[in-house]
């Protein structure tokens, strides 16, 4: 077991430097933990599908990593450096939520699922880890009437059901993150007028052969 968690944590490492992330000892503790906590919760709750801890690592852990970068530089160009609110919608078992939690302490992340035990998972994580800035909430994403700066996804539904069910938590400067793996043209063409997309990044997740991508979305005015 020792070896498995120091392989883990190499993995993890070296995926941070390919990622150009500088995290704290404390953050990859944090983020080692949140795995072993994903990996305990789903021997009995069948969070993910996923079982084997180094492909949770790249598949999960790793591939949500490869989007802050990418969110630290929204938050920056919108000067929202200082404190933002992010919603994750349809999180699952905290991804990206989680992890953008722990990288990010000054974005109030809020995990939104229709699953109960998923949102008790989210709540669990956020008193084990000791992240004040982590919600989780059991609700539909539509009857949320708090709003967001960000509301992101990963692989969570089509960008017109994204949008759609979540267009009322928007901020008024809001935008919406959508987290795909290809490049997603037919979705895209199915948006209506109202919703433009303004900018696409193609990820790298390190150790991971497989293409990702982040639509960065907003309404028309």
């Amino acid at each position: 077991m020792a070896g498995t968690e120091h392989d883990l944590r190499r993995t993890l490492t070296a995926g941070l430097q390919a990622l150009q992330l500088d995290l704290s000892e404390q953050q990859v503790d944090q983020l080692l933990a949140y795995q072993a906590m994903i990996a305990k919760w789903t021997k009995v709750y069948n969070l993910t599908s996923v079982r084997d801890p180094a492909e949770m690592m790249t598949h999960h852990l790793l591939d949500s990593l490869a989007a802050i970068a990418a969110l630290q530089r929204h938050l920056h160009s919108a000067g929202l450096e200082q404190g933002s609110r992010l919603l994750d919608v349809g999180s699952g078992a905290g991804l990206p939520g989680v992890v953008i939690a722990i990288c990010c302490p000054r974005v109030a992340v809020t995990c939104v699922d229709t699953v109960a035990k998923k949102a008790a998972f989210i709540k669990q994580a956020a008193l084990a880890l000791k992240l004040p800035n982590l919600t989780g909430l059991h609700a539909r994403v539509e009857s949320i009437t708090e709003t967001f700066d960000v509301i992101c996804s990963r692989a969570f539904a089509s960008l017109v059901d994204f949008t759609n069910w979540s267009v009322a938590a928007l901020a008024p400067q809001g935008v919406w993150m959508a987290m795909k793996g290809k490049y997603p043209a037919d979705e895209l063409q199915a948006l209506p007028p109202a919703i433009a997309m303004f900018h696409v990044e193609q990820l790298k997740v390190p150790s991971l052969d497989a293409e990702r991508c982040i639509l960065w979305l907003r309404p028309v005015s």
